[in-house]
């Protein structure tokens, strides 16, 4: 796989400065997120002992906002990542929203995203989120793009590829309201939403080990997530509207069957 990931496009300084600038720009980010998330938007996380604190652990969320990674990320790691930062995820992030001009570039490389060109078949990327997600944890969207109505769209094969790539400890995770604090088309998050984030537990994709890296095998591995996705989410807002208890919903994240 040769050597791990970085921003392969940054010069020696960058580089030598990486560590301490990535380790200072995401934390600081991540507090002043943390003020919209948790105290001006109310955020509500299930199940944060589903996520593996170990490398190589791959956090497959639905995709509401331009932002859902930020709260994915923070939600599973702020405070372990303070000692371990290896724990701060890659993010693939779209190169015309976050890499348009060299502030904002330098920011995400800082933060750890990997540039998908617009249209989002980008195999450099698939590449680089693959050899980058074997050293760390990392965020991705198996729809893609974000949805434009906050139900979850048809999955891509990319994220299975990487999960047939690296074998992957896989978390589905489900974000909810988000969409409603940052609409598509809106630049600035509203405020005094309700915002519910979930981790499922770890899927087990073992038996795939070993197995060619086929476009058919990627789509029945995301085409399986999304699926648990969607249950996720339909129980999240049952939860949300009181039709379901913590304990209803736990079961639903530990993909238990119902008693008879």
């Amino acid at each position: 796989m040769g050597e791990p990931y970085r921003a392969d496009y940054r010069g020696p300084v960058f580089h030598f400065f990486w560590p301490l600038t990535r380790y200072l720009t995401v934390h600081i980010t991540a507090l002043l997120l943390g003020l919209v998330f948790y105290v001006l938007n109310r955020a509500t996380v299930i199940g944060r002992g589903n996520v593996p604190r170990e490398r190589n652990t791959l956090l497959l969320s639905n995709h509401q906002t331009m932002i859902d990674s930020f709260l994915v990320a923070t939600a599973a790691y702020f405070g372990p990542s303070f000692v371990k930062p290896f724990l701060i995820p890659w993010n693939p992030a779209a190169e015309e929203n976050f890499f348009k001009n060299s502030f904002w570039a330098w920011w995400a490389d800082n933060w750890k995203c990997i540039p998908v060109k617009r249209g989002r078949k980008d195999g450099r990327a698939l590449h680089r989120m693959i050899r980058a997600g074997l050293g760390g944890t990392m965020v991705l969207f198996p729809e893609g793009t974000r949805s434009r109505d906050g139900e979850i769209r048809d999955g891509k094969a990319g994220a299975g590829f990487v999960v047939l790539a690296n074998q992957p400890k896989v978390v589905p995770v489900t974000v909810d309201g988000l969409y409603d604090v940052l609409p598509v088309g809106s630049s600035f998050p509203r405020l005094f939403k309700h915002i519910w984030l979930a981790f499922g537990k770890p899927i087990d994709y073992s038996e795939y080990l070993g197995q060619p890296r086929t476009r058919e095998a990627a789509h029945e591995i995301v085409d399986d997530v999304i699926g648990i996705l969607r249950a996720q989410l339909a129980g999240l807002r049952q939860l949300q509207a009181g039709e379901i208890d913590r304990e209803a919903f736990d079961r639903i994240l530990n993909r238990e069957e119902e008693s008879p």
